[in-house]
Protein backbone atom coordinates (compact mmCIF):
# COMPACT_ATOMS: atom_id res chain seq x y z
CA UNK A 1 0.00 0.00 0.00
CA UNK A 2 2.84 2.64 1.39
CA UNK A 3 4.73 1.49 -2.40
CA UNK A 4 2.07 1.20 -4.93
CA UNK A 5 -0.89 2.56 -3.18
CA UNK A 6 -4.46 1.33 -3.85
CA UNK A 7 -5.10 -1.97 -4.99
CA UNK A 8 -6.76 -1.52 -8.23
CA UNK A 9 -10.21 -3.48 -8.20
CA UNK A 10 -10.35 -3.76 -4.67
CA UNK A 11 -12.44 -1.75 -2.55
CA UNK A 12 -11.55 -3.36 1.50
CA UNK A 13 -7.84 -3.61 2.72
CA UNK A 14 -6.86 -5.28 6.52
CA UNK A 15 -3.16 -4.17 7.90
CA UNK A 16 -1.56 -5.91 10.74
CA UNK A 17 0.78 -4.01 12.57
CA UNK A 18 1.70 -1.47 10.54
CA UNK A 19 4.08 0.67 12.60
CA UNK A 20 4.74 3.13 10.12
CA UNK A 21 1.01 4.17 9.70
CA UNK A 22 1.00 3.50 5.75
CA UNK A 23 -2.57 4.89 5.61
CA UNK A 24 -0.80 8.27 6.11
CA UNK A 25 0.62 7.46 2.27
CA UNK A 26 -3.15 7.42 0.84
CA UNK A 27 -5.68 10.74 -0.16
CA UNK A 28 -7.95 10.04 3.08
CA UNK A 29 -11.08 11.42 2.00
CA UNK A 30 -13.40 8.92 0.68
CA UNK A 31 -12.02 6.16 3.38
CA UNK A 32 -13.02 4.58 6.24
CA UNK A 33 -11.07 3.09 9.15
CA UNK A 34 -11.68 0.93 11.60
CA UNK A 35 -8.70 -0.04 13.79
CA UNK A 36 -8.62 -1.93 16.75
CA UNK A 37 -5.31 -2.74 19.26
CA UNK A 38 -4.61 -5.33 22.00
CA UNK A 39 -8.26 -6.70 20.64
CA UNK A 40 -9.94 -9.16 22.86
CA UNK A 41 -7.96 -7.93 25.86
CA UNK A 42 -8.71 -5.93 28.68
CA UNK A 43 -6.41 -3.43 27.46
CA UNK A 44 -8.75 -3.26 24.09
CA UNK A 45 -9.12 0.26 21.89
CA UNK A 46 -11.08 0.41 19.38
CA UNK A 47 -11.35 3.52 16.89
CA UNK A 48 -13.82 4.42 13.85
CA UNK A 49 -14.82 6.65 11.64
CA UNK A 50 -13.50 8.72 8.35
CA UNK A 51 -9.81 8.51 7.86
CA UNK A 52 -9.55 11.74 7.14
CA UNK A 53 -11.18 12.81 10.67
CA UNK A 54 -9.62 10.10 12.97
CA UNK A 55 -6.55 9.34 11.17
CA UNK A 56 -4.42 11.95 13.21
CA UNK A 57 -5.81 10.64 16.41
CA UNK A 58 -5.00 6.86 16.25
CA UNK A 59 -1.58 7.84 15.37
CA UNK A 60 -1.76 9.50 18.53
CA UNK A 61 -3.56 6.85 20.62
CA UNK A 62 -1.28 4.23 18.78
CA UNK A 63 1.66 6.16 20.22
CA UNK A 64 0.69 6.48 23.64
CA UNK A 65 -0.60 3.04 24.14
CA UNK A 66 2.84 1.21 22.70
CA UNK A 67 5.18 3.76 25.34
CA UNK A 68 2.41 2.40 27.81
CA UNK A 69 2.50 -1.15 27.40
CA UNK A 70 5.56 -1.30 25.79
CA UNK A 71 4.41 -3.73 22.71
CA UNK A 72 1.48 -3.06 20.80
CA UNK A 73 -0.58 -5.77 18.57
CA UNK A 74 -3.14 -4.31 16.21
CA UNK A 75 -4.98 -4.39 12.80
CA UNK A 76 -7.43 -1.99 10.89
CA UNK A 77 -9.45 -2.19 8.23
CA UNK A 78 -9.60 0.43 5.44
CA UNK A 79 -13.13 0.60 2.96
CA UNK A 80 -14.02 3.13 0.27
CA UNK A 81 -16.79 4.77 0.85
CA UNK A 82 -16.91 6.75 -2.38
Amino acid sequence: MRDEGWPEGVDTIVVMLDGDYAFQELPPRGLHIWWGAYVGMQEQIIREGPLDEVGARIIEIRAKARSDHGWIMDIYILRRTA
